[in-house]
């Protein structure tokens, strides 16, 4: 099975760089892959390839290649390495659709490490039905991105190179049955979700407990997005059960051509203990400011905050727990309309001494500095 795996990660990889070759020597404008058939009409299925390879350099180096455990892409240090590589097909039908991608790199062997066997490989795997004809009403069912959040796994959408410690500690991918409803004018969605966990495929062993999550996203114009996401459930066997009630808040906001800002706030809470009527709470206030020059060019500056004094969601062991601020410094340049070059600078400050050092001495703030190259066909 090991070699069986090995084999499909190896021709993922050359796959998709050798669409990349094709890709760049045909020079075209636009990355759709979806075939027309012969009458003209767009073909529903479509397949898509995604590669990011990145370097990340740490100032004042500790003796290990691991950054720390709250970090789950860009996830190692002073080598050249892949985040993610993926490949992606499509069918979107009238009333019928359906994806499935597989994947592999230090994003897949972070995120996915509580998952069994080839699941780990799994970037994503659903199929969905439209159950309203007069209505853009879908129920989705498998393996999907999460509901919570801004940004997503796939560097190149997002406006920094690395991303920011909620989303890193927030769901990428969730597993259950979505039922979303997108209005007739597109500007408000309205979804429901029925999951297995808190980024989870399988279940916890033990857990009967229901998880449950909802979103909110209203468009008033194509220049400004509005969300509210939630989520409730347990991420723990029933016999130790904690119900967790989490809010995921944000704006996207493009002033100009140039200019756009992204604000938001998550904040959560967990029971300290089955049954208990007290809770521990964390909050993540986040702003991007994104500069765009030229249609080639994003410059992009990122502050933060993270409070989880108690561990809900980031256990250090320290007395004031994870109370760490971050900035970041991101120039993006877009090579082709399928390569995107990138460089980030960020710094990370922390309350407690929780960052590794040489030997076994520990620091309270680390600097970073990350490059990537991505290639994306879409």
């Amino acid at each position: 099975m090991i070699e069986q795996i090995t084999f499909f990660m190896k021709t993922l990889i050359l796959s998709a760089l050798a669409i990349a070759s094709v890709s760049h020597s045909n020079a075209q404008d636009s990355t759709q892959t979806a075939v027309a058939p012969a009458d003209g009409n767009t073909s529903p299925f479509a397949v898509s390839a995604y590669v990011e390879s990145y370097y990340l350099q740490e100032f004042h180096k500790s003796d290990n290649h691991t950054m720390p455990g709250f970090i789950y892409n860009h996830n190692r240090t002073g080598e050249v390495n892949l985040n993610l590589a993926f490949l992606k097909g499509s069918y979107s039908g009238d009333r019928v659709r359906a994806n499935l991608a597989l994947a592999a790199g230090t994003y897949m062997n972070a995120n996915y490490a509580a998952e069994p066997g080839v699941l780990k490989n799994v970037f994503e795997a659903n199929a969905g039905i439209k159950i309203s004809k007069n209505h853009n009403l879908w129920l989705d069912a498998g393996i999907m991105p999460s509901h919570i959040g801004f940004e997503s796994a796939i560097g190149k959408d997002n406006w920094a190179l690395t991303r920011s410690l909620v989303a890193e500690n927030t769901p990428y991918f969730e597993t259950g049955l979505k039922l979303g409803y997108t209005t007739e004018n597109a500007k408000w969605y309205l979804a429901a979700t029925y999951l297995n966990g808190w980024q989870r495929i399988q279940r916890v062993d033990g857990n009967t407990t229901p998880a449950f999550g909802t979103q909110v996203t209203y468009k008033p114009n194509a220049a400004v997005t509005l969300n509210y996401s939630t989520f409730i459930g347990s991420d723990k066997p029933d016999s130790t059960r904690q119900m967790r009630y989490y809010h995921n808040i944000y704006g996207v906001f493009q002033f100009s051509d140039k200019w756009g800002l992204t604000a938001g706030f998550d904040i959560g809470s967990e029971q300290k203990a089955k049954g208990s009527s007290a809770y521990n709470t964390v909050y993540v206030p986040v702003t991007i400011l994104r500069f765009s020059p030229s249609p080639k060019i994003n410059i992009a500056a990122r502050g933060e905050y993270y409070h989880d004094k108690n561990g809900v969601i980031i256990a250090t062991g320290t007395d004031n727990g994870f109370q760490t601020f971050g900035t970041s410094l991101n120039f993006d340049y877009q090579i082709t309309p399928q390569v995107m070059w990138r460089i980030e600078a960020r710094n990370l400050s922390s309350r407690d001494a929780i960052f590794n050092d040489k030997g076994a001495d520990l620091s309270k703030n680390k600097t970073y500095l990350t490059t990537a190259l991505t290639f994306a066909l879409n």
